[in-house]
């Protein structure tokens, strides 16, 4: 009993001590923890290309290409796209604010009795504008902020370019980590171990891969939709509604207002108001027919509360490193919850052993009944 306590107590100590460290490398474990991740994400393609006859370094090659090209070419279009739309939006502001004042206003005054000036707020958009005119568009507010001091420049490019080389021979030398770790594990809890990290990495690949393809392909859907009813800032609406979906409808809650008051002040009718209506019960019945069971299935994903949580908390404790890692550790701590609560369904506590047992012991004293009845000489 004393050597099983103690036990505790260093994994207690090792648990708080592995916190502690990244609470003081969190400064420079950005570039790390992002690289893992998309390791992480990558992985599986990897070994399907590796099961075609590639060597892992080649197969990893062709992965690492394919995504550079993606990613490069889609920065390309959207950057340029959602600077111009941010800025129809903060030039448009005004409008918008209008509408809600002349709108939304006096339906409180008439429904709850309430006078307010909510959206009267004129002198703010007039500052948004002049700052946004002044910097002149997304490139060139960053540029100018970042330029203020050389060290805070040198460590955004040198985490931008430690991103990529990390990801790369993480992503080349995946299965040997995950291998050597295991091998590290003491074997009396090998398999337990085993079983909790399989159903770790089963709820991570639910809510990541899964998930996220979800929520780009709604964003793909809301802004192609939104784009075709005539919607001036269909990206920003679209992509926006699409990546906060993993919420279930928020996203679509929230890209539908925003779509609503924009169709509003843009075209002033109710036929695009049913158009933007139409769009995004379309995108609900593709994620809940098609997408939904397609890209995430069956399998048990991460309580959209716990999500909002971990992200939380972990940029709280450990910043912008904590976020990457909340997910992660969440998923641990609810794989390890399951397995709790199954061992105290089972536990003497609960009761269900005590009532187990006593079945089988009601059992045992028939079956030696009829057992002793059975070997009872004949007369």
């Amino acid at each position: 009993m004393t050597n099983k306590i103690n036990k505790q107590w260093y994994v207690l100590a090792l648990v708080i001590l592995t916190g502690y460290l990244i609470y003081l490398l969190s400064p420079i474990l950005t570039p790390f923890a992002v690289g893992a991740l998309l390791a992480y994400l990558f992985d599986p393609l990897a070994d399907k290309l590796e099961a075609w006859k590639l060597s892992r370094t080649v197969a990893v090659t062709v992965v690492f290409l394919v995504i550079s090209v993606i990613v490069f070419g889609v920065a390309l279009v959207l950057i340029p796209a959602l600077e111009k739309q941010i800025s129809s939006f903060i030039k448009n502001l005004p409008d918008y604010f209008e509408w809600l004042r002349q709108n939304v206003n006096p339906w409180l005054q008439s429904t709850f009795g309430i006078q307010t000036n909510l959206f009267d707020i004129s002198e703010l958009t007039q500052l948004l504008k002049s700052h946004w005119e002044q910097a002149g568009g997304i490139a060139q507010s960053v540029l100018s902020s970042v330029t203020k001091s050389g060290l805070v420049i040198v460590n955004w490019l040198m985490n931008f370019l430690l991103i990529p080389v990390v990801t790369f021979y993480l992503l080349r030398d995946w299965d040997i980590i995950t291998e050597r770790v295991s091998q590290l594990v003491p074997r009396p809890y090998y398999n337990k171990v085993s079983q909790i990290t399989g159903d770790a990495n089963a709820v991570l690949s639910s809510f990541l891969r899964g998930q996220l393809s979800v929520m780009l392909a709604l964003g793909a859907i809301y802004t192609i939709g939104l784009w075709v009813v005539g919607i001036e800032l269909s990206l920003l609406i679209g992509m926006g509604a699409g990546l906060i979906s993993f919420v279930p409808y928020l996203g679509t809650i929230v890209g539908l207002i925003a779509g609503v008051i924009a169709a509003m002040v843009q075209f002033g009718d109710i036929n695009h108001i049913v158009y933007v209506l139409i769009v995004f019960g379309i995108g609900q019945l593709l994620e809940g027919f098609i997408l939904t069971p397609w890209l995430v299935g069956d399998r048990i994903g991460l309580h959209p509360v716990a999500v909002i949580f971990a992200v939380l908390a972990g940029g709280q404790l450990f910043g912008f490193v904590g976020v990457l890692l909340g997910l992660p550790l969440a998923a641990v701590i609810m794989v390890l919850l399951r397995h709790g609560h199954e061992k105290y369904m089972d536990s003497k506590l609960y009761g269900k052993e005590t009532e187990f047992s006593l079945t089988n012991k009601v059992k045992e004293s028939k079956s030696k009944e009829k057992d002793s009845i059975w070997d009872k000489p004949k007369a």
